[in-house]
């Protein structure tokens, strides 16, 4: 029986074209397609389909041998690589979870703008030659790269992300690889804003992260890839060569942050299906089924990032999500899940980017939200959003001092900790664990108690970080029962502390999580 690579081949040479012709095809390189021929790789099911439609491939021709060639190379060298990989990750993601609050930050030509929101670009939408010369007028004089990285370390936050370009194109670093040169070195700024945040950073003691967005509005690529061809390839080239300016450029780089770069965000022209109704239930769900699948080059563009930048940390927004090191759910708060790695993000004002006359969240939400995150076994990167000329509104630097006063005080039940050992309730209560202590917030006012499983584990000591007196403990059927006088005396969480007598996350490493309710 023909292997995968034979087939391809004779497919692609009856059609008479080149590898580099059929790369172009399916937005891969030439290399791409010599390792597909030669069995050196095997392409995943999407792109075999994707394949077969380019070669006209009767699908029963190819699909029969997927089975066995893909178990044979699950057997080989990848099994091998990726188990290699993870022990690699491993020391990384979790100095990434001690973090577990940061800083995000939306600049860009939108916050000038100050309309909307970070996609007033596509929403108005405003012509990309009139948007490009909104960038006549970016200054960036009162951008302080310094003064972010102190209020983050103030606001009690360990690492940083900043949008050195987002949808829009425009890009907040010197870029030699960028379309149309639409870099803040070509405005009145002139000046590289990654180099001094990255340094800033640095001299802070921070985690340096990186947001990027593969993605970019001014190609016409973006939207109808298969029509324009040329425009699609090079917005993809422009990502490539951007995003290992940014691993070459900017030393040591310990988060990137992409946005966008979903293989299901790709080719949303209008479908116009959408103008009749009868045809609507025939669209395709695009996260699921994207219609061009690899064609960021998801592997190729993870393996040259983790070689320039081996320590680095990398969400899970780019492809089909199968490289990245954690889940990034946006502005909701994870389920309870202390197995993986996740981040919630969320923002302070309403939007990402800067629009004038926006709510921003009270305190107490943002320590309840960093609760449940936290409990929850998640990190929270928390976004700001400068105004046009760099500068922060003064009443979210006044919030965002009180978080840390918030931070401050409870640091050792936050920084260094693990979500659990039991399952958290959003909105009442969740515990963090460290070493032999487990941390207790309870979020109610009107509880009074809280309970958990010693499992034969003995109890040191107990006391009550947040003010409230203990007026009892007892242990009944392997039960620990804490009584406190009031629920958050501080009108936002009461924290209580209690120490075993062993390592908390050995002895309930096996624990039925499911088995145990703390909060009924």
């Amino acid at each position: 029986m023909e292997r995968i690579g034979a087939i391809i081949k004779k497919y692609r040479t009856a059609k008479k074209l080149t590898q580099e012709q059929l790369g172009k095809q399916m937005f891969v390189s030439k290399q791409a397609v010599s390792k597909w021929e030669n069995d050196a790789a095997i392409p995943d099911l999407e792109t075999l389909r994707r394949i077969c439609t380019v070669l006209e491939i009767p699908s029963d021709v190819i699909l029969q041998r997927v089975t066995t060639d893909l178990c044979v190379a699950t057997a080989g060298n990848q099994t091998v690589q990726k188990e290699q990989g993870n022990m690699k990750k491993q020391t990384q993601i979790e100095a990434w979870r001690d973090y577990k609050f940061g800083m995000f930050i939306h600049y860009g030509i939108y916050s000038l703008i100050g309309r909307i929101n970070e996609w007033v670009m596509f929403h108005e939408p405003i012509d990309i030659d009139d948007y490009a010369e909104e960038s006549k007028k970016f200054t960036a004089e009162r951008f302080d790269a310094n003064y972010y990285a102190d209020l983050a370390k103030r606001a009690g936050m360990k690492y940083m992300v900043l949008t050195t370009r987002h949808h829009d194109g425009f890009c907040l670093f010197d870029s030699k690889h960028s379309h149309r040169d639409f870099t803040v070195m070509n405005t009145p700024a002139q000046r590289d804003l990654v180099r001094e945040y990255t340094d800033a950073c640095r001299a802070a003691g921070l985690g340096v992260g990186l947001y990027y967005s593969p993605m970019d509005w001014r190609f016409e690529g973006y939207f109808f890839p298969l029509m324009y061809r040329k425009s699609a390839s090079a917005m993809r080239e422009q990502c490539h060569k951007q995003v290992r300016e940014l691993m070459e450029n900017y030393g040591k780089i310990d988060v990137l942050w992409y946005d966008g770069g979903e293989d299901g965000w790709f080719a949303h022209g209008i479908n116009l299906n959408k103008w009749e109704p009868s045809r609507a239930n025939t669209e395709v769900n695009y996260k699921q089924h994207p219609p061009i699948p690899e064609f960021w080059g998801e592997y190729e563009l993870d393996a040259m990032v983790r070689e320039r930048q081996p320590q680095i940390v990398i969400n899970n927004r780019l492809g089909m999500q199968r490289c990245g090191d954690y889940v990034t759910p946006e502005r909701v708060v994870g389920g309870f899940n202390i197995k993986e790695p996740w981040e919630t993000c969320d923002t302070l004002s309403e939007t990402w980017g800067w629009t004038p006359n926006r709510k921003i969240l009270p305190l107490e939400k943002i320590v309840r939200l960093l609760i449940d995150v936290i409990t929850g076994g998640g990190n929270l990167l928390l976004n700001i959003s400068p105004r046009g000329d760099g500068s922060l509104d003064p009443a979210h630097e006044a919030r965002l001092l009180e978080m840390g006063e918030w931070t401050s005080k409870y640091a050792d039940a936050i920084y260094g900790t693990r979500g659990g050992p039991f399952k958290n309730a959003k909105g009442v209560g969740g515990f963090t664990c460290k070493d032999n202590r487990i941390f207790c917030f309870i979020e109610e006012k009107e509880r009074t108690q809280l309970r958990i499983p010693l499992l034969d584990a003995k109890v040191q000591k107990v006391r009550c970080l947040s003010g409230e007196e203990i007026l009892s403990t007892h242990v009944s059927d392997g039960i620990l029962t804490v009584t406190l006088t009031s629920g958050a005396a501080n009108g936002i969480a009461s924290v209580t502390e209690i120490t075993l007598d062993r390592d908390v996350a050995t002895h309930y490493a096996d624990f039925d999580h499911a088995a145990f309710d703390a909060w009924n």
